[in-house]
């Protein structure tokens, strides 16, 4: 049965006056929690002759909001390797040598068939062009609809051949399928036909263990009956082997680690030889010496005051009076002492597993940040549109950082072709004030000179061991001598597989501080993306270049 009008009216009311007293509750505890957040006003304290020192953190009380960052896991970008920048070409024309700006430039080849238009889209989107790679695609799928089926056969053919499983059931394998995939393997896994039928694959660790017994092989006889080819490493002494790979992993880590495609002895040394990675991950090379947990330098890369790192450690050890010396040697210490403690508390005591896990800045190459957004265009008053045009933006952020503490931040709408192997401190300096407008760096006038550190116990003294580091802080010049740029980042992993960590850069926050008034603003951060890691050829293996 119906309720009458008189009850539905008075039940409306009721919830009408229920919504009005819920609104106007949260709007007074909203008013009171800003009046309690408001900093009450500095009062002139004690003249002290100690300098003074900034909080650095002070933004984070006066930041109007904090919203936190989304984590997508599809907004992953391939990393990109650049190679060495190749020499500028030179021909002679009429006894005269020409360099590469005089010769005419070589045209790439034009695509002809929709699966080339759909590789050239595929390149583009990668590189950020969005607005280049759309054309392409429309030119491909307007030549072929099944264009996309084509890419994944040609590039990922195993993924996309799999029957479903109700077909798989009704019909039974014939004795050549059977005789290709022995094991019932997936179909993704390469070079099926090898798997036991035995039984299972053994797991990882189980695997390397079972390499214990072997030794190094030599390589076969070119022909029948003639001698094997000598190989002095199989005579080695594992004492002096060791030896060897541990100068390796000290030169280049990436080689040592590499070491372990040659043959299963090496690759059981590469994998359990823990001595190895204690030089790796306590070196000054590639490992946790060359992180600093204390800024280094100066914003503009000028060194710090002597006074100024004395009394930040006598307010840290309540008094007692240093010497710079005493401070370096104090702080070197801790971080010993800092990573003794994470290895067998968050690393099962394996030296390896910590350099691959543990936050830590990599040299050998810089960090991308690639940013696309949509922006409403105008319709013009000469033409009649149904709809309004759009524009698709797309510009850069890169962040190099060197191993003596110091940074260089570059905005740009220049590709990372162009930019990256420009981004040294030569060029920056090259190009101060806008001067060489003519020459390949150029877009370095625009680069902004930095700092950075990475978190410790310090920043977060309540956090637990897991989130005690993995944060990195950068500041930078900003648009005057007057500010200055503070960035938050924290360390993440992307990629699938689990092969790659600590490769991306996430936002926390982004701020400007004014040096003369002594106040933080927040930037919005509603269109930037994380950071991802690309390796840089040109840098050197150190990042020394």
């Amino acid at each position: 049965m119906d309720q009458p009008p008189e009850q539905i009216r008075s039940e409306l009311e009721n919830f009408r006056e229920q919504w009005r007293a819920e609104v106007s509750a949260r709007a007074r505890n909203a008013g009171g929690s800003q009046q309690q957040q408001r900093p009450a006003p500095a009062q002139a304290g004690p003249s002290s002759d100690k300098p003074s020192k900034r909080n650095e953190f002070a933004h984070r009380k006066a930041a109007t909001r904090t919203v936190p960052l989304p984590e997508e896991e599809e907004e992953y970008v391939q990393a990109q390797s650049f190679d060495e920048p190749e020499a500028a070409p030179s021909r002679t024309v009429g006894g005269q040598k020409l360099n590469r700006q005089d010769a005419a430039p070589i045209k790439e080849r034009e695509p002809q068939t929709a699966l080339d238009f759909y590789e050239k889209a595929v390149e583009k989107e990668t590189a950020g062009k969005l607005g280049d790679s759309l054309q392409l695609y429309r030119k491909a799928f307007r030549m072929d609809d099944n264009v996309d089926q084509s890419y994944r056969n040609k590039h990922f053919p195993g993924r996309w051949t799999k029957q479903p499983a109700s077909q798989q059931q009704q019909q039974p394998a014939s004795p050549q399928q059977q005789q290709i995939n022995p094991s019932n393997a997936a179909v993704t896994v390469p070079n099926t036909a090898h798997h036991s039928l035995e039984g299972p694959a053994l797991s990882l660790p189980d695997l390397i263990a079972s390499f214990s017994g072997l030794r190094i092989e030599g390589a076969a006889p070119e022909m029948e009956g003639a001698a094997a080819p000598p190989c002095p490493v199989a005579a080695l002494p594992d004492e002096i082997l060791v030896h060897v790979l541990r100068d390796v992993a000290v030169a280049d880590v990436g080689d040592f680690a590499r070491l372990a495609r040659v043959c299963r002895r090496l690759a059981y040394l590469v994998a359990t030889e823990d001595r190895i990675w204690r030089r790796v991950c306590l070196g000054s090379e590639f490992g946790f010496a060359a992180m600093h947990y204390h800024w280094q330098r100066g914003v503009t890369w000028e060194p710090l005051d002597e006074e100024l790192v004395v009394v930040e450690e006598e307010n840290d050890d309540g008094g007692e009076i240093l010497t710079p010396e005493e401070v370096a040697r104090r702080r070197q210490e801790e971080s010993r002492a800092a990573t003794n403690i994470l290895l067998h508390k968050l690393y099962g005591s394996s030296w390896q597993s910590m350099f691959r896990r543990r936050p830590r800045i990599r040299f050998n190459g810089c960090y991308i940040s690639t940013v696309n957004y949509i922006r409403s265009g105008q319709s013009s008053g000469h033409q009649i549109a149904w709809n309004t045009p759009v524009h698709i933006v797309t510009y850069y952020r890169y962040l190099r950082l060197f191993p003596d503490g110091t940074a260089i931040s570059l905005l740009t709408t220049d590709e990372p072709a162009h930019v990256v192997h420009h981004l040294t401190k030569e060029n920056l300096a090259l190009h101060q004030g806008g001067t060489g407008p003519h020459l390949p760096s150029a877009v370095m006038s625009s680069g902004l000179k930095g700092r950075w550190r990475l978190s410790s116990s310090l920043d977060n003294p309540d956090a637990g061991l897991e989130d005690m580091e993995g944060d990195l802080y950068v500041e930078t010049e900003g648009v005057g001598p007057k500010y200055v740029y503070r960035m938050e980042l924290t360390f993440r992993s992307a990629g699938k597989g689990g092969t790659a960590r600590n490769n991306k850069l996430a936002w926390k926050g982004f701020w400007s501080y004014n040096k003369l008034t002594d106040d933080w603003a927040e930037f919005a951060l509603k269109n930037d993306k994380p950071f991802f890691f690309s390796r840089v050829k040109s840098y050197g293996i150190r990042g020394e270049r």
